[in-house]
Protein backbone atom coordinates (compact mmCIF):
# COMPACT_ATOMS: atom_id res chain seq x y z
CA UNK A 1 0.00 0.00 0.00
CA UNK A 2 1.59 3.47 -0.64
CA UNK A 3 2.52 5.77 1.65
CA UNK A 4 1.14 8.96 -0.17
CA UNK A 5 -2.06 10.61 2.02
CA UNK A 6 -5.17 9.74 1.47
CA UNK A 7 -7.72 12.03 0.20
CA UNK A 8 -9.91 14.28 2.95
CA UNK A 9 -12.78 14.62 -0.13
CA UNK A 10 -14.58 11.97 -2.54
CA UNK A 11 -11.94 11.51 -5.76
CA UNK A 12 -14.39 9.36 -7.95
CA UNK A 13 -17.87 8.42 -7.78
CA UNK A 14 -17.50 5.25 -5.39
CA UNK A 15 -15.67 7.26 -3.37
CA UNK A 16 -18.27 9.49 -3.47
CA UNK A 17 -21.46 6.79 -2.53
CA UNK A 18 -18.88 5.71 0.49
CA UNK A 19 -19.02 9.21 1.95
CA UNK A 20 -22.86 8.89 1.72
CA UNK A 21 -22.97 5.41 3.10
CA UNK A 22 -21.15 6.66 5.93
CA UNK A 23 -23.41 9.57 6.16
CA UNK A 24 -25.82 7.44 7.32
CA UNK A 25 -24.15 5.83 10.68
CA UNK A 26 -25.33 7.92 13.84
CA UNK A 27 -23.28 8.35 16.72
CA UNK A 28 -24.58 6.22 19.42
CA UNK A 29 -23.94 8.81 22.13
CA UNK A 30 -24.77 12.19 20.11
CA UNK A 31 -27.16 10.64 17.83
CA UNK A 32 -25.85 12.93 14.78
CA UNK A 33 -24.18 11.25 11.43
CA UNK A 34 -20.38 10.67 11.80
CA UNK A 35 -19.54 12.33 8.84
CA UNK A 36 -21.21 15.85 10.41
CA UNK A 37 -19.04 15.49 13.62
CA UNK A 38 -15.63 15.30 11.79
CA UNK A 39 -15.10 11.67 12.51
CA UNK A 40 -14.59 10.68 9.01
CA UNK A 41 -10.91 12.03 8.19
CA UNK A 42 -10.28 10.65 4.91
CA UNK A 43 -12.16 7.84 2.24
CA UNK A 44 -10.26 5.96 -0.67
CA UNK A 45 -11.28 3.57 -3.02
CA UNK A 46 -9.00 1.42 -5.12
CA UNK A 47 -9.11 -0.24 -8.32
CA UNK A 48 -10.26 -3.00 -7.18
CA UNK A 49 -12.65 -2.00 -4.74
CA UNK A 50 -10.85 -2.01 -1.54
CA UNK A 51 -12.14 0.89 0.50
CA UNK A 52 -9.68 2.31 2.76
CA UNK A 53 -11.81 4.66 5.44
CA UNK A 54 -9.99 6.62 8.49
CA UNK A 55 -12.18 7.18 11.32
CA UNK A 56 -11.36 9.22 14.26
CA UNK A 57 -12.96 8.68 17.16
CA UNK A 58 -13.26 11.61 20.44
CA UNK A 59 -11.43 9.95 23.24
CA UNK A 60 -9.28 6.60 23.68
CA UNK A 61 -11.33 4.21 24.95
CA UNK A 62 -14.20 5.45 23.66
CA UNK A 63 -17.22 3.01 25.22
CA UNK A 64 -19.23 3.21 21.46
CA UNK A 65 -16.08 2.13 19.66
CA UNK A 66 -16.94 -1.48 18.31
CA UNK A 67 -20.15 -0.10 17.50
CA UNK A 68 -19.42 2.49 15.96
CA UNK A 69 -16.04 0.62 13.69
CA UNK A 70 -18.65 -2.08 13.13
CA UNK A 71 -21.18 0.29 11.82
CA UNK A 72 -18.71 1.75 9.59
CA UNK A 73 -17.68 -1.23 8.74
CA UNK A 74 -21.34 -2.64 7.19
CA UNK A 75 -21.94 0.94 5.60
CA UNK A 76 -18.67 0.11 3.64
CA UNK A 77 -19.12 -2.95 2.56
CA UNK A 78 -22.64 -2.38 1.76
CA UNK A 79 -21.49 0.45 -0.90
CA UNK A 80 -21.89 -1.16 -4.47
CA UNK A 81 -18.24 -1.46 -6.00
CA UNK A 82 -16.89 -2.07 -2.54
CA UNK A 83 -15.54 -5.32 -1.76
CA UNK A 84 -13.01 -4.97 0.96
CA UNK A 85 -13.30 -2.64 3.92
CA UNK A 86 -10.21 -1.74 5.85
CA UNK A 87 -10.78 0.68 9.04
CA UNK A 88 -7.98 2.89 10.05
CA UNK A 89 -9.28 3.94 13.46
CA UNK A 90 -7.79 6.73 15.03
CA UNK A 91 -8.21 9.60 18.14
CA UNK A 92 -8.80 13.01 17.48
CA UNK A 93 -6.04 15.50 18.45
CA UNK A 94 -6.73 18.00 20.95
CA UNK A 95 -7.44 20.84 18.48
CA UNK A 96 -9.77 17.93 16.53
CA UNK A 97 -11.42 17.26 20.25
CA UNK A 98 -12.32 21.24 20.63
CA UNK A 99 -14.03 21.81 17.58
CA UNK A 100 -15.76 18.53 17.82
CA UNK A 101 -16.96 19.70 20.93
CA UNK A 102 -17.48 23.49 19.80
CA UNK A 103 -19.77 21.79 16.80
CA UNK A 104 -22.04 19.55 18.94
CA UNK A 105 -22.43 21.73 21.95
CA UNK A 106 -21.38 25.42 20.90
CA UNK A 107 -18.66 27.92 21.91
CA UNK A 108 -18.90 28.02 25.93
CA UNK A 109 -20.20 26.17 28.69
CA UNK A 110 -24.27 27.44 27.84
CA UNK A 111 -27.29 26.12 29.87
CA UNK A 112 -29.27 23.80 27.44
CA UNK A 113 -32.23 24.57 29.00
CA UNK A 114 -32.88 27.68 29.93
CA UNK A 115 -36.03 30.22 29.46
CA UNK A 116 -35.91 29.95 25.53
CA UNK A 117 -35.38 26.28 25.75
CA UNK A 118 -38.05 24.44 23.62
CA UNK A 119 -37.15 20.92 25.65
CA UNK A 120 -39.96 20.35 28.63
CA UNK A 121 -39.02 20.43 31.50
CA UNK A 122 -40.65 18.16 34.60
CA UNK A 123 -39.39 18.00 38.13
CA UNK A 124 -41.07 15.17 39.88
CA UNK A 125 -41.27 15.82 44.03
CA UNK A 126 -42.37 14.68 47.26
CA UNK A 127 -43.05 15.87 50.27
CA UNK A 128 -41.39 12.31 52.18
CA UNK A 129 -39.07 9.52 51.08
CA UNK A 130 -41.05 5.92 50.31
CA UNK A 131 -43.52 6.89 48.29
CA UNK A 132 -42.11 5.34 45.58
CA UNK A 133 -40.88 8.50 43.57
CA UNK A 134 -38.16 7.64 41.44
CA UNK A 135 -39.73 4.27 40.26
CA UNK A 136 -42.03 6.08 39.06
CA UNK A 137 -40.24 8.82 37.16
CA UNK A 138 -38.00 6.44 35.59
CA UNK A 139 -40.95 4.35 34.38
CA UNK A 140 -42.88 7.85 32.73
CA UNK A 141 -39.33 8.66 31.20
CA UNK A 142 -38.90 5.10 29.63
CA UNK A 143 -42.99 5.14 28.51
CA UNK A 144 -42.64 8.26 26.81
CA UNK A 145 -39.19 7.39 25.20
CA UNK A 146 -41.59 4.10 23.71
CA UNK A 147 -43.93 6.87 22.24
CA UNK A 148 -41.17 8.37 20.18
CA UNK A 149 -40.25 11.08 22.24
CA UNK A 150 -36.61 12.15 23.00
CA UNK A 151 -35.86 11.87 26.44
CA UNK A 152 -33.38 12.59 29.20
CA UNK A 153 -33.33 11.81 32.48
CA UNK A 154 -31.57 13.78 35.89
CA UNK A 155 -31.19 11.83 39.00
CA UNK A 156 -31.30 14.75 41.54
CA UNK A 157 -31.94 12.89 44.41
CA UNK A 158 -27.81 13.22 45.06
CA UNK A 159 -28.11 11.58 49.10
CA UNK A 160 -30.68 8.66 47.92
CA UNK A 161 -29.76 7.97 44.33
CA UNK A 162 -31.16 5.04 42.76
CA UNK A 163 -32.13 5.72 39.22
CA UNK A 164 -28.70 3.94 37.67
CA UNK A 165 -30.35 0.64 39.34
CA UNK A 166 -33.79 1.02 38.34
CA UNK A 167 -32.69 2.10 34.65
CA UNK A 168 -30.31 -1.12 34.43
CA UNK A 169 -27.43 0.84 34.40
CA UNK A 170 -26.41 -0.20 37.63
CA UNK A 171 -25.25 -4.15 38.13
CA UNK A 172 -23.34 -6.22 41.01
CA UNK A 173 -21.80 -2.73 42.29
CA UNK A 174 -21.07 -1.64 38.98
CA UNK A 175 -22.50 1.42 37.72
CA UNK A 176 -21.99 2.02 33.87
CA UNK A 177 -19.82 6.07 33.51
CA UNK A 178 -20.66 8.80 31.04
CA UNK A 179 -18.22 9.69 28.45
CA UNK A 180 -15.97 12.29 29.10
CA UNK A 181 -14.99 14.84 26.12
CA UNK A 182 -12.71 17.69 27.09
CA UNK A 183 -15.24 19.18 29.44
CA UNK A 184 -18.71 17.85 27.95
CA UNK A 185 -19.86 14.64 29.64
CA UNK A 186 -22.25 12.21 27.31
CA UNK A 187 -24.58 10.38 29.39
CA UNK A 188 -25.51 6.95 29.13
CA UNK A 189 -28.53 5.76 27.71
CA UNK A 190 -30.95 3.00 28.58
CA UNK A 191 -34.24 1.98 27.46
CA UNK A 192 -34.06 4.92 25.12
CA UNK A 193 -33.48 7.29 27.86
CA UNK A 194 -30.29 9.54 28.15
CA UNK A 195 -29.54 9.23 32.20
CA UNK A 196 -27.14 10.94 34.70
CA UNK A 197 -26.57 10.47 38.54
CA UNK A 198 -24.10 11.51 40.87
CA UNK A 199 -23.99 7.62 41.20
CA UNK A 200 -22.36 7.63 37.84
CA UNK A 201 -19.04 9.52 39.45
CA UNK A 202 -18.31 7.44 42.44
CA UNK A 203 -15.06 5.43 40.23
CA UNK A 204 -14.82 2.34 41.52
CA UNK A 205 -17.04 2.77 44.58
CA UNK A 206 -19.61 -0.11 45.29
CA UNK A 207 -22.95 2.51 45.22
CA UNK A 208 -24.55 -0.35 46.96
CA UNK A 209 -22.04 0.61 50.25
CA UNK A 210 -21.38 4.55 49.29
CA UNK A 211 -22.95 7.59 50.61
CA UNK A 212 -22.69 11.00 49.64
CA UNK A 213 -22.49 13.75 52.44
CA UNK A 214 -22.43 17.18 50.71
CA UNK A 215 -23.55 20.98 52.23
CA UNK A 216 -26.08 23.20 50.29
CA UNK A 217 -23.11 25.07 47.83
CA UNK A 218 -21.82 21.41 47.07
CA UNK A 219 -25.52 20.24 45.74
CA UNK A 220 -26.21 23.35 44.11
CA UNK A 221 -22.91 22.90 42.04
CA UNK A 222 -23.83 18.99 41.05
CA UNK A 223 -27.01 20.21 39.95
CA UNK A 224 -25.88 22.91 38.02
CA UNK A 225 -23.24 20.49 36.39
CA UNK A 226 -25.51 17.96 35.40
CA UNK A 227 -27.63 20.87 33.39
CA UNK A 228 -24.32 22.66 31.95
CA UNK A 229 -21.92 19.83 31.34
CA UNK A 230 -23.92 17.10 30.65
CA UNK A 231 -25.22 17.35 26.84
CA UNK A 232 -28.25 15.84 26.22
CA UNK A 233 -28.71 16.45 22.92
CA UNK A 234 -31.96 17.84 21.49
CA UNK A 235 -34.44 16.06 23.99
CA UNK A 236 -38.55 16.46 23.91
CA UNK A 237 -38.86 16.01 27.24
CA UNK A 238 -35.97 16.25 30.44
CA UNK A 239 -37.27 14.85 33.85
CA UNK A 240 -35.60 15.29 37.26
CA UNK A 241 -36.19 12.71 40.21
CA UNK A 242 -36.13 15.26 43.05
CA UNK A 243 -35.30 14.31 46.95
CA UNK A 244 -38.26 13.95 49.09
CA UNK A 245 -38.81 17.21 51.03
CA UNK A 246 -38.20 21.20 50.68
CA UNK A 247 -34.44 21.21 51.09
CA UNK A 248 -31.10 22.57 49.08
CA UNK A 249 -31.90 20.39 45.67
CA UNK A 250 -35.17 21.66 45.31
CA UNK A 251 -34.52 25.62 46.21
CA UNK A 252 -31.45 24.57 43.66
CA UNK A 253 -33.92 23.15 40.91
CA UNK A 254 -36.18 26.23 40.90
CA UNK A 255 -33.63 28.50 40.44
CA UNK A 256 -31.84 26.84 38.00
CA UNK A 257 -34.92 26.14 36.09
CA UNK A 258 -38.06 28.27 36.60
CA UNK A 259 -39.64 27.31 33.75
CA UNK A 260 -39.93 23.99 34.89
CA UNK A 261 -43.64 22.25 35.61
CA UNK A 262 -43.87 19.80 38.54
CA UNK A 263 -45.16 16.30 39.21
CA UNK A 264 -45.92 15.73 43.06
CA UNK A 265 -46.01 12.21 44.21
CA UNK A 266 -48.22 11.26 46.84
CA UNK A 267 -49.57 7.96 48.77
CA UNK A 268 -53.14 7.43 49.58
CA UNK A 269 -51.80 8.04 53.22
CA UNK A 270 -52.78 11.67 55.14
CA UNK A 271 -49.23 11.92 56.73
CA UNK A 272 -48.07 11.37 53.06
CA UNK A 273 -50.43 13.79 51.36
CA UNK A 274 -49.68 16.54 54.01
CA UNK A 275 -45.91 16.46 53.30
CA UNK A 276 -46.67 16.41 49.49
CA UNK A 277 -48.16 19.93 49.42
CA UNK A 278 -45.73 21.25 51.27
CA UNK A 279 -43.03 20.43 48.17
CA UNK A 280 -45.95 21.99 45.85
CA UNK A 281 -45.58 25.14 47.85
CA UNK A 282 -42.13 25.67 47.41
CA UNK A 283 -41.93 24.75 43.82
CA UNK A 284 -44.23 27.78 43.64
CA UNK A 285 -42.66 29.65 45.47
CA UNK A 286 -39.72 29.13 42.90
CA UNK A 287 -42.17 30.05 40.01
CA UNK A 288 -42.24 26.63 38.93
CA UNK A 289 -46.00 25.57 37.81
CA UNK A 290 -47.60 22.67 39.32
CA UNK A 291 -49.50 20.44 36.59
CA UNK A 292 -50.10 17.27 38.74
CA UNK A 293 -50.34 14.99 40.91
CA UNK A 294 -49.68 11.32 40.62
CA UNK A 295 -50.62 8.81 44.06
CA UNK A 296 -48.68 5.63 43.94
CA UNK A 297 -49.49 2.46 46.03
CA UNK A 298 -53.30 3.25 45.26
CA UNK A 299 -54.16 -0.26 46.59
CA UNK A 300 -53.14 -3.93 45.69
CA UNK A 301 -55.74 -5.39 42.96
CA UNK A 302 -56.73 -9.29 44.39
CA UNK A 303 -57.57 -12.10 42.31
CA UNK A 304 -61.14 -11.70 42.34
CA UNK A 305 -60.86 -7.86 41.27
CA UNK A 306 -61.39 -6.10 44.47
CA UNK A 307 -58.69 -3.34 46.05
CA UNK A 308 -56.94 -4.08 49.42
CA UNK A 309 -56.21 -0.38 50.08
CA UNK A 310 -53.30 -1.09 52.19
CA UNK A 311 -52.15 2.45 52.57
CA UNK A 312 -55.76 3.69 52.68
CA UNK A 313 -57.38 6.16 50.00
CA UNK A 314 -58.13 9.66 49.38
CA UNK A 315 -54.51 10.94 49.54
CA UNK A 316 -53.73 11.75 45.83
CA UNK A 317 -57.55 13.86 45.86
CA UNK A 318 -56.66 15.99 48.89
CA UNK A 319 -53.35 16.90 47.65
CA UNK A 320 -55.09 18.50 44.57
CA UNK A 321 -58.12 20.03 46.31
CA UNK A 322 -55.51 21.78 48.88
CA UNK A 323 -53.10 22.78 46.11
CA UNK A 324 -55.85 24.59 44.57
CA UNK A 325 -57.80 25.92 47.49
CA UNK A 326 -54.05 27.24 48.87
CA UNK A 327 -53.74 30.98 48.63
CA UNK A 328 -50.57 29.93 46.32
CA UNK A 329 -53.11 29.20 43.65
CA UNK A 330 -53.89 32.68 42.50
CA UNK A 331 -53.38 32.71 39.05
CA UNK A 332 -51.98 29.17 38.80
CA UNK A 333 -54.01 26.95 36.35
CA UNK A 334 -55.74 24.04 38.29
CA UNK A 335 -54.03 21.19 39.47
CA UNK A 336 -55.69 17.89 38.58
CA UNK A 337 -54.97 13.99 39.75
CA UNK A 338 -53.36 12.25 36.69
CA UNK A 339 -53.76 9.07 37.74
CA UNK A 340 -53.60 6.51 40.58
CA UNK A 341 -51.21 3.60 40.46
CA UNK A 342 -51.93 0.65 42.50
CA UNK A 343 -49.65 -1.89 44.36
CA UNK A 344 -48.10 -4.58 42.08
CA UNK A 345 -44.90 -6.70 42.95
CA UNK A 346 -44.04 -6.58 39.14
CA UNK A 347 -43.61 -3.03 39.03
CA UNK A 348 -40.96 -3.14 42.36
CA UNK A 349 -39.71 -6.64 40.59
CA UNK A 350 -38.79 -4.28 37.44
CA UNK A 351 -37.37 -1.61 39.34
CA UNK A 352 -34.79 -3.74 41.44
CA UNK A 353 -34.39 -5.62 38.02
CA UNK A 354 -33.04 -2.96 35.91
CA UNK A 355 -35.85 -3.03 33.46
CA UNK A 356 -39.01 -1.27 34.30
CA UNK A 357 -42.48 -3.11 34.02
CA UNK A 358 -43.83 -1.03 31.48
CA UNK A 359 -41.43 -2.33 29.19
CA UNK A 360 -41.19 -5.70 30.72
CA UNK A 361 -44.82 -6.36 31.86
CA UNK A 362 -46.67 -3.93 29.90
CA UNK A 363 -49.97 -5.09 31.13
CA UNK A 364 -49.69 -5.02 34.89
CA UNK A 365 -52.07 -2.59 36.49
CA UNK A 366 -49.41 -0.70 37.49
CA UNK A 367 -47.71 -0.49 34.02
CA UNK A 368 -51.22 0.40 32.68
CA UNK A 369 -51.76 3.34 34.30
CA UNK A 370 -48.31 5.08 34.57
CA UNK A 371 -48.65 4.27 30.60
CA UNK A 372 -51.73 6.13 30.56
CA UNK A 373 -50.30 9.52 32.30
CA UNK A 374 -47.13 9.65 30.13
CA UNK A 375 -49.61 9.49 27.20
CA UNK A 376 -51.52 12.26 29.08
CA UNK A 377 -48.19 13.80 29.22
CA UNK A 378 -47.23 13.82 26.20
CA UNK A 379 -50.44 14.91 24.63
CA UNK A 380 -50.13 18.28 26.50
CA UNK A 381 -47.36 19.31 24.77
CA UNK A 382 -44.79 22.72 25.31
CA UNK A 383 -46.07 25.36 25.49
CA UNK A 384 -43.89 28.07 23.19
CA UNK A 385 -45.74 31.30 24.09
CA UNK A 386 -42.71 33.75 24.59
CA UNK A 387 -39.89 31.50 23.70
CA UNK A 388 -37.56 32.23 20.72
CA UNK A 389 -37.67 29.67 18.02
CA UNK A 390 -34.37 30.49 16.41
CA UNK A 391 -36.69 32.07 13.11
CA UNK A 392 -35.41 35.48 11.21
CA UNK A 393 -37.74 37.45 8.59
CA UNK A 394 -36.36 36.80 5.24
Amino acid sequence: MSDEPLPTSPQNAIEQQVWNSLARVIDPEIHRPITELGMVDRVRVSDQGVADVSLKLTIAGCPAARRIESDVTEATLGTAGVSEAQIDVGVMNREERQAFIELVRGSGRPMQFGPDSLTRVITVTSGKGGVGKSSLTASLAVSLAAQGLTVGLVDADVFGFSIPGIMGLSKDGVTEAPTRVGDMILPPEAHGVRVISIGMFLGDADPRSTAVSWRGPMLHRTIEQFLRDVWFGDLDVLLLDLPPGTGDVAISVGQLLPQAEVLVVTTPQEAAADVAVRSALVARQTGQKVVGVIENMAGLIQPDGSVLEIFGSGGGKAVVDRLNASESAEGQQAVRLLGSVPLSPQFREGGDGGTPTVLSHPEDPAAVEIIRIAREIAAQGRGLAGKSLGLSPT
